[in-house]
């Protein structure tokens, strides 16, 4: 199970949670694995069952309005409980003044108590998307993955079939590297797949008797990109006279990553073929298929009215048509 440390709360930058550490600095090393949060209401009532200590809890107006209507010595009963709990992380909202009890909670049982000055819902909003990215489930791919008119195409392949150079010839046709050699993918909800590269190769690239090239330093930042949403993966493979390979594009192949299905093409190799061409052209084929064309369906169709007019079979069509 994925999991971040509550620390990185504190150190985010792109999300602008806007946290404060107010109490439990001790605790900063605990573990959120959730990226559902949950707000203290019930918990205010005494009613804790349902509580996942690593989910971070919410702390806001409605809980904070609530809670003053306590009595003093129940009022510490219920953070006692909470301190109990051992939660991961809590956070109070609406830069609301924080009980002086629950701050002595926090310090002496280890919770991170931080303070926002964002209302609970931005917050929650915020924070959520927050932990949906760090918290997604991951995959190393060894491939390429490069930006082809606007499409995210994963290049797959054996070692040494020309996976890095047929992507160098694309970024000279304008196209954008993402990553090279090792691809990491991450799924975000619903069911996005995004690819990146690792930080110590990212935007370098290893050409077989040239060496480690650093595509933004030879071509410039338009030549790359951080990261793109994989939506087609290329599979390179050795041609083999005995293997019939699709020649009408009826065939519809699906690679699975991380239990999301992509369409792959299987693109056979050999000195004659220009690959970048083909994949270029796959991938605006790709994206007439997302509006709605299918050149093999609608060549299909044609068959079809050919045949319903001539009163011939489909296999004599074809073979008229080869």
């Amino acid at each position: 199970m994925s999991d971040l440390v509550v620390q990185e709360l504190e150190q985010d930058g792109e999300f602008r949670l806007g946290l404060t550490l107010m109490a439990g600095r001790k605790g900063l090393k605990k573990r959120i694995t959730h990226p559902q949060i949950q707000k203290m209401g019930l918990a205010m009532a005494g009613f804790t069952r349902f509580i996942n200590p690593e989910r971070l809890q919410v702390f806001g107006n409605t809980e904070a309005g609530y809670f003053q209507t306590l009595a003093p010595d129940l009022q510490k009963e219920i953070i006692r409980q909470i301190g109990n709990l051992l939660l991961s992380c809590l956070v109070v909202t609406c830069n609301l003044e924080i009980p002086e009890i629950l701050l002595r909670e926090a310090d002496e049982k280890g919770i991170p108590l931080f303070r926002t000055s964002l209302n609970s819902t931005d917050f929650i909003d915020r924070v959520t998307k927050f932990l949906e990215e760090r918290l997604a489930s991951t995959q190393n791919l060894h491939g390429v993955l490069m930006d082809v008119f606007g499409v995210g195409v994963l290049i797959l392949g054996k070692s040494g079939i020309g996976k890095s150079e047929c992507a160098l010839d694309l970024i000279l046709r304008g196209h954008r590297l993402v990553a090279d050699d090792m691809v990491s993918i991450q799924k975000r909800p619903p069911n996005t797949l995004i690819g990146s590269g690792f930080e110590v190769i990212k935007h370098h690239m290893e050409i077989r008797g040239l060496g480690i090239i650093n595509i933004r330093s030879l071509f410039g930042v338009e030549a790359i990109r951080e990261q793109k949403k994989v939506e087609l993966v290329v599979e390179l493979v050795e041609w083999d006279t005995r293997q019939e390979y699709d020649r009408l594009g009826f065939e519809e192949e699906k690679y699975t990553v991380l239990g999301v299905e992509l369409p792959m093409l299987r693109i056979p190799v050999t000195p004659a073929r220009n690959l970048t061409t083909i994949i270029e052209v796959a991938a605006r084929n790709h994206l007439l298929k997302v509006m709605g064309y299918d050149s093999a369906l609608e060549f299909e169709k044609k068959l079809l009215r050919r045949m319903e007019e001539k009163g011939v079979n489909k296999l004599e069509v074809e073979g008229e048509v080869e």
